[in-house]
């Protein structure tokens, strides 16, 4: 059986049925979803606070920019915010993506966004931003009716391919880009909502990997190619649960012994 399809069968296996659940399975996810999805947009961002603002509610010692815990705060308020939705199975709607985006982006507004555009979170924007090569997003005039289209015929699709039908949702999503800002962070979580309200596994987006993401997200753009996404999602959410996997399979995995690093002296 391929890796993906044992991924799903054990995030199934856990029976998942309360937002108690979900933070003992999403324990150590929550975390590094939070850690890379900011780091893709966020150089500052480091792990170690990410967990200390998950773990104990505050930083430290913190010396660099407020905006960055201010992120890192706000992912953690999304994954509050969703944990019921989520396990009620809540469809997806406008409201829902206005919510989540002005929760993950309460008080992150620069002033060029805020001032002079007059753009708040949690309101569609008011002005074009260009959102990849030559690209620009839907027009500020077409934004609402193309995200409630998308919507609409995401909660219209019932059929096995959930994965498939996630990444379509990313794509289509991020080529809308509807928000003066935090789409890239908005998408990612509402493409794991998607996954965990019918029933497959969240997968992290890893900072490593951004520019295969970059550049999947690119194929969809130029030439609606949706494949380079939904196979790197496929990539993704296996090294997501790569670990969870082979524990529960009971596989160790290999680590390099002392000779491995001994041996050229």
């Amino acid at each position: 059986m391929e890796q993906y399809k044992r991924v799903v069968e054990l995030w199934q296996s856990y029976k998942i049925a309360s937002p108690a659940d979900l933070d003992k399975y999403l324990d150590s996810f929550r975390i590094l979803f939070a850690f890379h999805s900011g780091k893709i947009e966020n150089e500052e961002i480091t792990y170690h606070d990410t967990r200390e603002i998950f773990e104990n509610g505050r930083v430290v010692g913190y010396t660099g920019s407020p905006h960055t815990l201010l992120e890192q705060q706000n992912q953690k308020m999304c994954y509050e915010l969703l944990k019921g939705k989520i396990i009620n199975k809540e469809p997806l709607s406008v409201e829902l993506v206005k919510e989540i985006q002005k929760v993950l982006t309460e008080g992150t507004y620069d002033k060029r966004r805020y001032i002079d555009n007059g753009e708040r979170p949690g309101q569609f924007k008011n002005h074009d931003y260009k959102t990849g090569y030559n690209k620009i997003g839907s027009a500020v005039e077409s934004t609402k009716n193309n995200l409630a289209e998308l919507i609409t015929g995401m909660n219209a699709y019932d059929d096995k391919a959930v994965l498939k039908a996630a990444a379509y949702l990313h794509a289509r999503f991020e080529f809308i880009h509807p928000f003066a800002d935090g789409n890239g962070r908005t998408g990612r979580t509402l493409t794991n909502y998607y996954l965990m309200t019918h029933n497959h596994p969240p997968l992290i987006v890893y900072d490593e990997d951004k520019h295969m993401y970059y550049e999947s997200l690119q194929k969809y753009d130029e030439a609606e190619e949706l494949n380079p996404l939904y196979r790197f999602f496929k990539y993704e959410a296996e090294k997501t649960w790569e670990k969870a996997l082979a524990l529960a399979e009971g596989i160790e995995l290999k680590r390099k012994g002392l000779s491995h690093f001994t041996q050229s002296i």
